[in-house]
C-alpha cells in the first residue's frame, strides 16, 4: 500500500458538493435504492470515453441504468470458454439477474479504438507489434464490421460508417447469447442501438428495418 496515495483533493471537493447538494435533496430516494435494491429497466453499452456521458444523455438518476463501458461499447460473441469476459458477465446478469427490459449498444462520434480497428484493417501490412498489448487483439471483436463498410468512401466517412456498424454487429452478438435470444423471442427484453455525436449532441438511433442511424 505503500505505492498508493489519497483521492486527489478536487475529487474529494466535488464529492462534498455532491453529498451536500444532490444527495442531501434526494436522500430518501437513496435510502430506498439501498434497502430495496436496484431494478432498472434499461442497460446500457457504452465506450470509456471520458466525453460520453449516458446518464446525462438520458436524464437518468441512479437506479435508472445498468451502464457497461468498455473501449469502442463492444460486445464480443457467446464464447463461455473460461476466460475473462467482463462484458459478458454483465451482459447476463443485467438480463437473468436485474431483468431489463431494454439493452442499448450506444456508439460516439471521434472513437478511438473505432479510429484504431479501422487504421489495423486499412493497411495492406499492419505492424507485426503494436504498442499496445491488449487493445489490438481485443479490436479484433470489431473486425468484421471493417468488411461492411465502403472504403471508397473519404477515410472520415468510413470511420463513421464503422461506428455505426460497430453497434450493430454488437447487437448481433448479443443475439448469440442464448439467454438475451430467448428473453427477445419472448418479448421480455428488446435490443437497441444509437450513435452520439459529441461535438453538436445528436444522438442519431438505429432504425431496425433499414439499418440506418437517424435523428429521432
Amino acid at each position: 500500500m505503500d505505492k498508493m496515495k489519497p483521492l486527489p483533493d478536487d475529487l474529494l471537493s466535488r464529492y462534498q458538493a455532491w453529498r451536500d447538494g444532490t444527495f442531501a435533496e434526494k436522500q430518501q430516494d437513496y435510502e430506498d435504492l439501498a434497502e430495496n435494491g436496484q431494478k432498472p429497466p434499461y442497460m446500457v453499452i457504452s465506450c470509456c470515453d471520458s466525453r460520453v456521458n449516458p446518464t446525462e444523455i438520458f436524464g437518468a438518476a441512479a437506479g435508472d441504468m445498468f451502464i457497461h463501458r468498455n473501449i469502442a461499447n463492444l460486445v464480443p460473441p457467446y464464447a463461455p470458454d473460461g476466460d475473462h469476459y467482463g462484458t459478458s458477465a454483465a451482459i447476463e446478469y443485467a438480463v437473468l439477474a436485474l431483468k431489463v427490459e431494454s439493452l442499448i449498444v450506444i456508439g460516439h462520434s471521434q472513437c478511438g479504438g473505432v479510429q484504431a480497428c479501422h487504421d489495423l484493417c486499412s493497411q495492406e501490412n499492419p505492424p507485426v507489434k503494436s504498442a499496445f498489448e491488449f487493445v489490438g487483439p481485443y479490436l479484433d471483436i470489431l473486425r468484421p464490421a471493417y468488411g461492411r463498410i465502403d472504403s471508397t468512401k473519404p477515410e472520415a466517412e468510413q470511420v463513421v460508417d464503422l461506428g455505426h456498424q460497430g453497434v450493430i454487429h454488437s447487437l448481433e452478438n448479443l443475439l448469440s447469447f442464448p439467454f438475451v435470444a430467448e428473453a427477445v423471442a419472448e418479448g421480455r427484453l428488446s435490443l437497441h442501438g444509437a450513435w452520439h455525436d459529441i461535438g453538436t449532441g445528436t444522438l442519431y438511433t438505429l432504425d431496425p428495418d433499414s439499418g440506418n442511424f437517424t435523428k429521432p
